[in-house]
């Protein structure tokens, strides 16, 4: 059966729900509104009021809530309507969630899973378009996903969902509705700490995660005749799979990384940091970025698709690299 991206999580949501008493969700809107994208549909009438909860505008309050929960032995899943608004309860993630195993040698656990909406291409401006994964990158004691396909957005959410520590799910708007595949109908986990090679190649490696996972893949298909492009699909961006990633550059010995949040302090600076300390010997090129402006996202479509990664720019970087 063919399922939207969108569609994926919410089978995530329900299945786990259905599979573990303790699972609930808790966010603005999920409940009778069935969330701002309607990611919750339906959930509400079919397990309750007390595990589908409307809460208040408060992010902090609903985190704080979801550590409180967790620490009792419940799983809660907390969504942001907007991954923008995490900022909002930030301290609740970085010294709560993320530091609780820790202070308390690790005799307890903080299974918390805090989704929503990320990423630009939608002209929804400032508050609205952000990738602020890098923040939690930093953190400690956090896993953090970021799913490209709708078989992984349904696989890593079961698989946060089960994990012990918090995980921060970035899923990208852009491709809620307009991402549909086949995924299977039995039980299925995607692992975290595990990138996808999406396209074998050996001329050049492409890292990339999310939405620019999809621009990446057509453009290898399209400058097939002139580039033999390996495709990188990281999945899990803490921890990060560098054994897949370290292969591949040592096979092609050229990397370009490609992500949509900004380049400066993104998490391509320190797969590029890396590469070049393990890989220097392996290396044929430059390693490059391509990322995001380092601007807020405006709200014109024009000047959004000046700021972020396109097919063009994509394209331009490859040729770029390939010339070396």
């Amino acid at each position: 059966m063919l399922v939207t991206y969108i569609e994926a999580i919410r089978q995530a949501m329900d299945e786990e729900m259905a599979r573990d008493g303790n699972v609930l969700l808790m966010g603005e809107d999920v409940g009778v509104l069935g969330g701002a994208f309607k990611a919750s549909a339906g959930l509400q009438e079919k397990h309750g009021v007390d595990r589908v909860v409307d809460m208040p505008i408060s992010e902090s309050l609903i985190v704080g809530a979801g550590v409180g929960l967790a620490i009792q032995g419940m799983r809660p899943i907390l969504e942001m309507q907007f991954i923008d608004f995490i900022a909002c309860g930030f301290d609740q993630i970085v010294n709560t969630a993320a530091t609780l195993r820790y202070r308390h040698g690790g005799q307890t656990a903080c299974p918390i899973v805090i989704r929503g909406p990320s990423g630009g291409g939608v002209h929804g401006g400032l508050y609205h378009s952000q990738n602020p994964e890098a923040w939690f990158c930093h953190v400690p004691g956090l896993k953090v996903v970021a799913p490209a396909t709708a078989y992984d957005a349904k696989g890593l959410l079961k698989a946060a969902i089960r994990d012990d520590d918090p995980v921060i799910y970035f899923e990208h708007k852009f491709l809620y509705r307009r991402i549909k595949e086949e995924i299977p109908a039995e039980e299925y986990v995607v692992p975290i700490g595990k990138a996808a090679l999406r396209k074998e190649g050996r001329d050049l490696t492409v890292i990339t995660y999310s939405s620019p996972v999809h621009a990446v893949m057509k453009a290898a298909r399209d400058m097939a005749a002139e580039v033999d492009i390996e495709v990188i699909d990281l999945r899990t961006l803490l921890p990060i799979d560098w054994a897949t990633v370290m292969g591949s550059v040592r096979k092609t010995g050229k990397v370009l990384i490609v992500h949509e949040a900004r380049l400066t302090g993104g998490i391509g600076g320190e797969v590029a940091a890396r590469i070049a300390r393990e890989c220097f010997e392996d290396l044929d090129g430059p390693v490059m970025r391509l990322a995001a402006r380092d601007v807020h996202t405006p709200f014109a479509p024009a000047m959004e698709e000046y700021v972020l990664p396109n097919q063009e720019k994509i394209t331009e970087a490859i040729r770029k690299l390939a010339a070396y």
